[in-house]
């Protein structure tokens, strides 16, 4: 266990300093993202109208009232016809690169690499069949979470794929050093 412990820790700063080249130096962060046309004027009427900071989607349809035929319809229209988005909103704005959001990414990489850790210590095989796993842990991620927000919220393809390298890439550099630290079981 020890040796899982140590090999989730560095595989685990292993992507963090992946991903802060894959965003800092590499093109990979901001692929398919835009700067917002008339940002001034779209982030004044945001302030006016948005009271709130979350999530939100639009047009929107609250399901859970059980909206009547002739409002799915208008909302089926509309959705048809545009735009359609969603907006991660915060009036009162954030730090960049704050201590909470790299010392959270960090952990959650860490954690990430635990979790591959575990994995690779229930599983035989070769030190490079061990990597490709902890690196086809990343493509399993990307399939089942950057796929869907593609499909379903119409994130820009050019994002998708570059989250497949920043994904793929980055556990496979950690795959690399956990399966250095985490042998394969004894049969």
């Amino acid at each position: 266990m020890n040796k899982t412990l140590i090999g989730g820790i560095v595989g685990g700063l292993v992507v963090f300093i992946w991903g802060a080249i894959s965003h800092m130096v590499l093109p990979i962060g901001t692929a398919g993202i835009q700067s917002l046309p008339n940002e001034d004027a779209v982030i004044g009427a945001m302030r006016s109208s948005i009271a709130q900071p979350g999530m939100y989607m639009f047009p929107w349809l609250d399901m859970k009232g059980h909206p009547s035929e002739a409002d799915q319809k208008a909302w089926e229209e509309r959705l048809r016809t545009g735009p359609t988005g969603i907006l991660v909103y915060d009036a009162d704005g954030s730090e960049p690169l704050s201590a909470r959001q790299l010392v959270t990414e960090l952990v959650s990489n860490i954690l990430g690499a635990l979790v591959a850790g575990c994995f690779l210590s229930k599983i035989g095989g070769a030190y490079w069949r061990r990597v490709g796993t902890v690196a086809t842990l990343g493509l399993f991620a990307w399939i089942s979470i950057e796929i869907s927000y593609w499909n379903w919220y119409g994130f820009p393809a050019a994002y998708t794929m570059a989250q497949a390298v920043d994904q793929v890439v980055g556990w496979g550099l950690a795959g690399l050093v956990i399966a250095k630290f985490v042998k394969a079981p004894a049969v």
